[in-house]
């Protein structure tokens, strides 16, 4: 009997479930003064980034995610402009807007208002599960931001961050519709990958 190879969906299915269980279960570890450290030090990696964009775009932070609102918060005060993801419906196309997160939005999570103006970033900072050392992500699994991500591939830098573990060593999966980072970012520093 012949015995299927795994596929790799299912391999990166399984990823993501350990990763996320990862994910919960140190950020449930840290301390609100020791999790305020580490995203002050994610903000100092990211500052280099900040100086040459223009408008940056990052997200609502899940409980267990690292949260960017300090490094957003930091692009403010130089200026910059600032967007967050907003969805009309669940099946909606993310889009990125400008504003204060002060609607709820079909996901669970605040977003800017609908009416409020879309941007087009040239810096965005990604939520993941894990990514590889070639900028292969693995995201929730749902598609929203590799769809958002087609169209800024050319003229943006996407910028994977999260805790220091979700850069693994092994490679990721990678399948046709999955845009690469440019860099990963954590409270260790910031890895640039290279662009192909």
């Amino acid at each position: 009997m012949v015995v299927p190879s795994p596929s790799p969906l299912a391999d990166k299915a399984a990823l993501r479930a350990e990763l996320r269980a990862r994910r919960r279960d140190y950020a449930a570890s840290l301390a609100p003064d020791t999790r305020k450290a580490l995203e002050s030090d994610l903000a100092a990696a990211l500052q280099p980034l900040l100086f040459g964009a223009k408008v940056i775009a990052a997200y609502q932070p899940m409980k267990d995610e690292i949260s960017p609102l300090a490094t957003l918060a930091e692009a403010e005060a130089m200026g910059k402009a600032t967007a967050l993801p907003a969805f009309a419906a669940r099946d909606s196309r993310m889009t990125f807007r400008a504003g204060e997160a002060s609607e709820a939005g079909p996901w669970g999570l605040l977003q800017p208002p609908l009416s409020a103006p879309p941007l087009q970033p040239d810096l965005v900072l990604i939520p993941l599960v894990g990514c590889d050392r070639e900028g292969n992500r693995i995201g929730m699994g749902q598609g929203h931001y590799d769809r958002a991500l087609e169209g800024l591939r050319e003229t943006a830098r996407l910028i994977g961050i999260g805790w220091d573990f979700q850069l693994l060593e092994v490679a990721i999966p990678a399948d046709p519709w999955d845009q690469r980072l440019d860099a990963f970012a954590s409270p260790a520093g910031l890895m640039e990958f290279a662009r192909t």
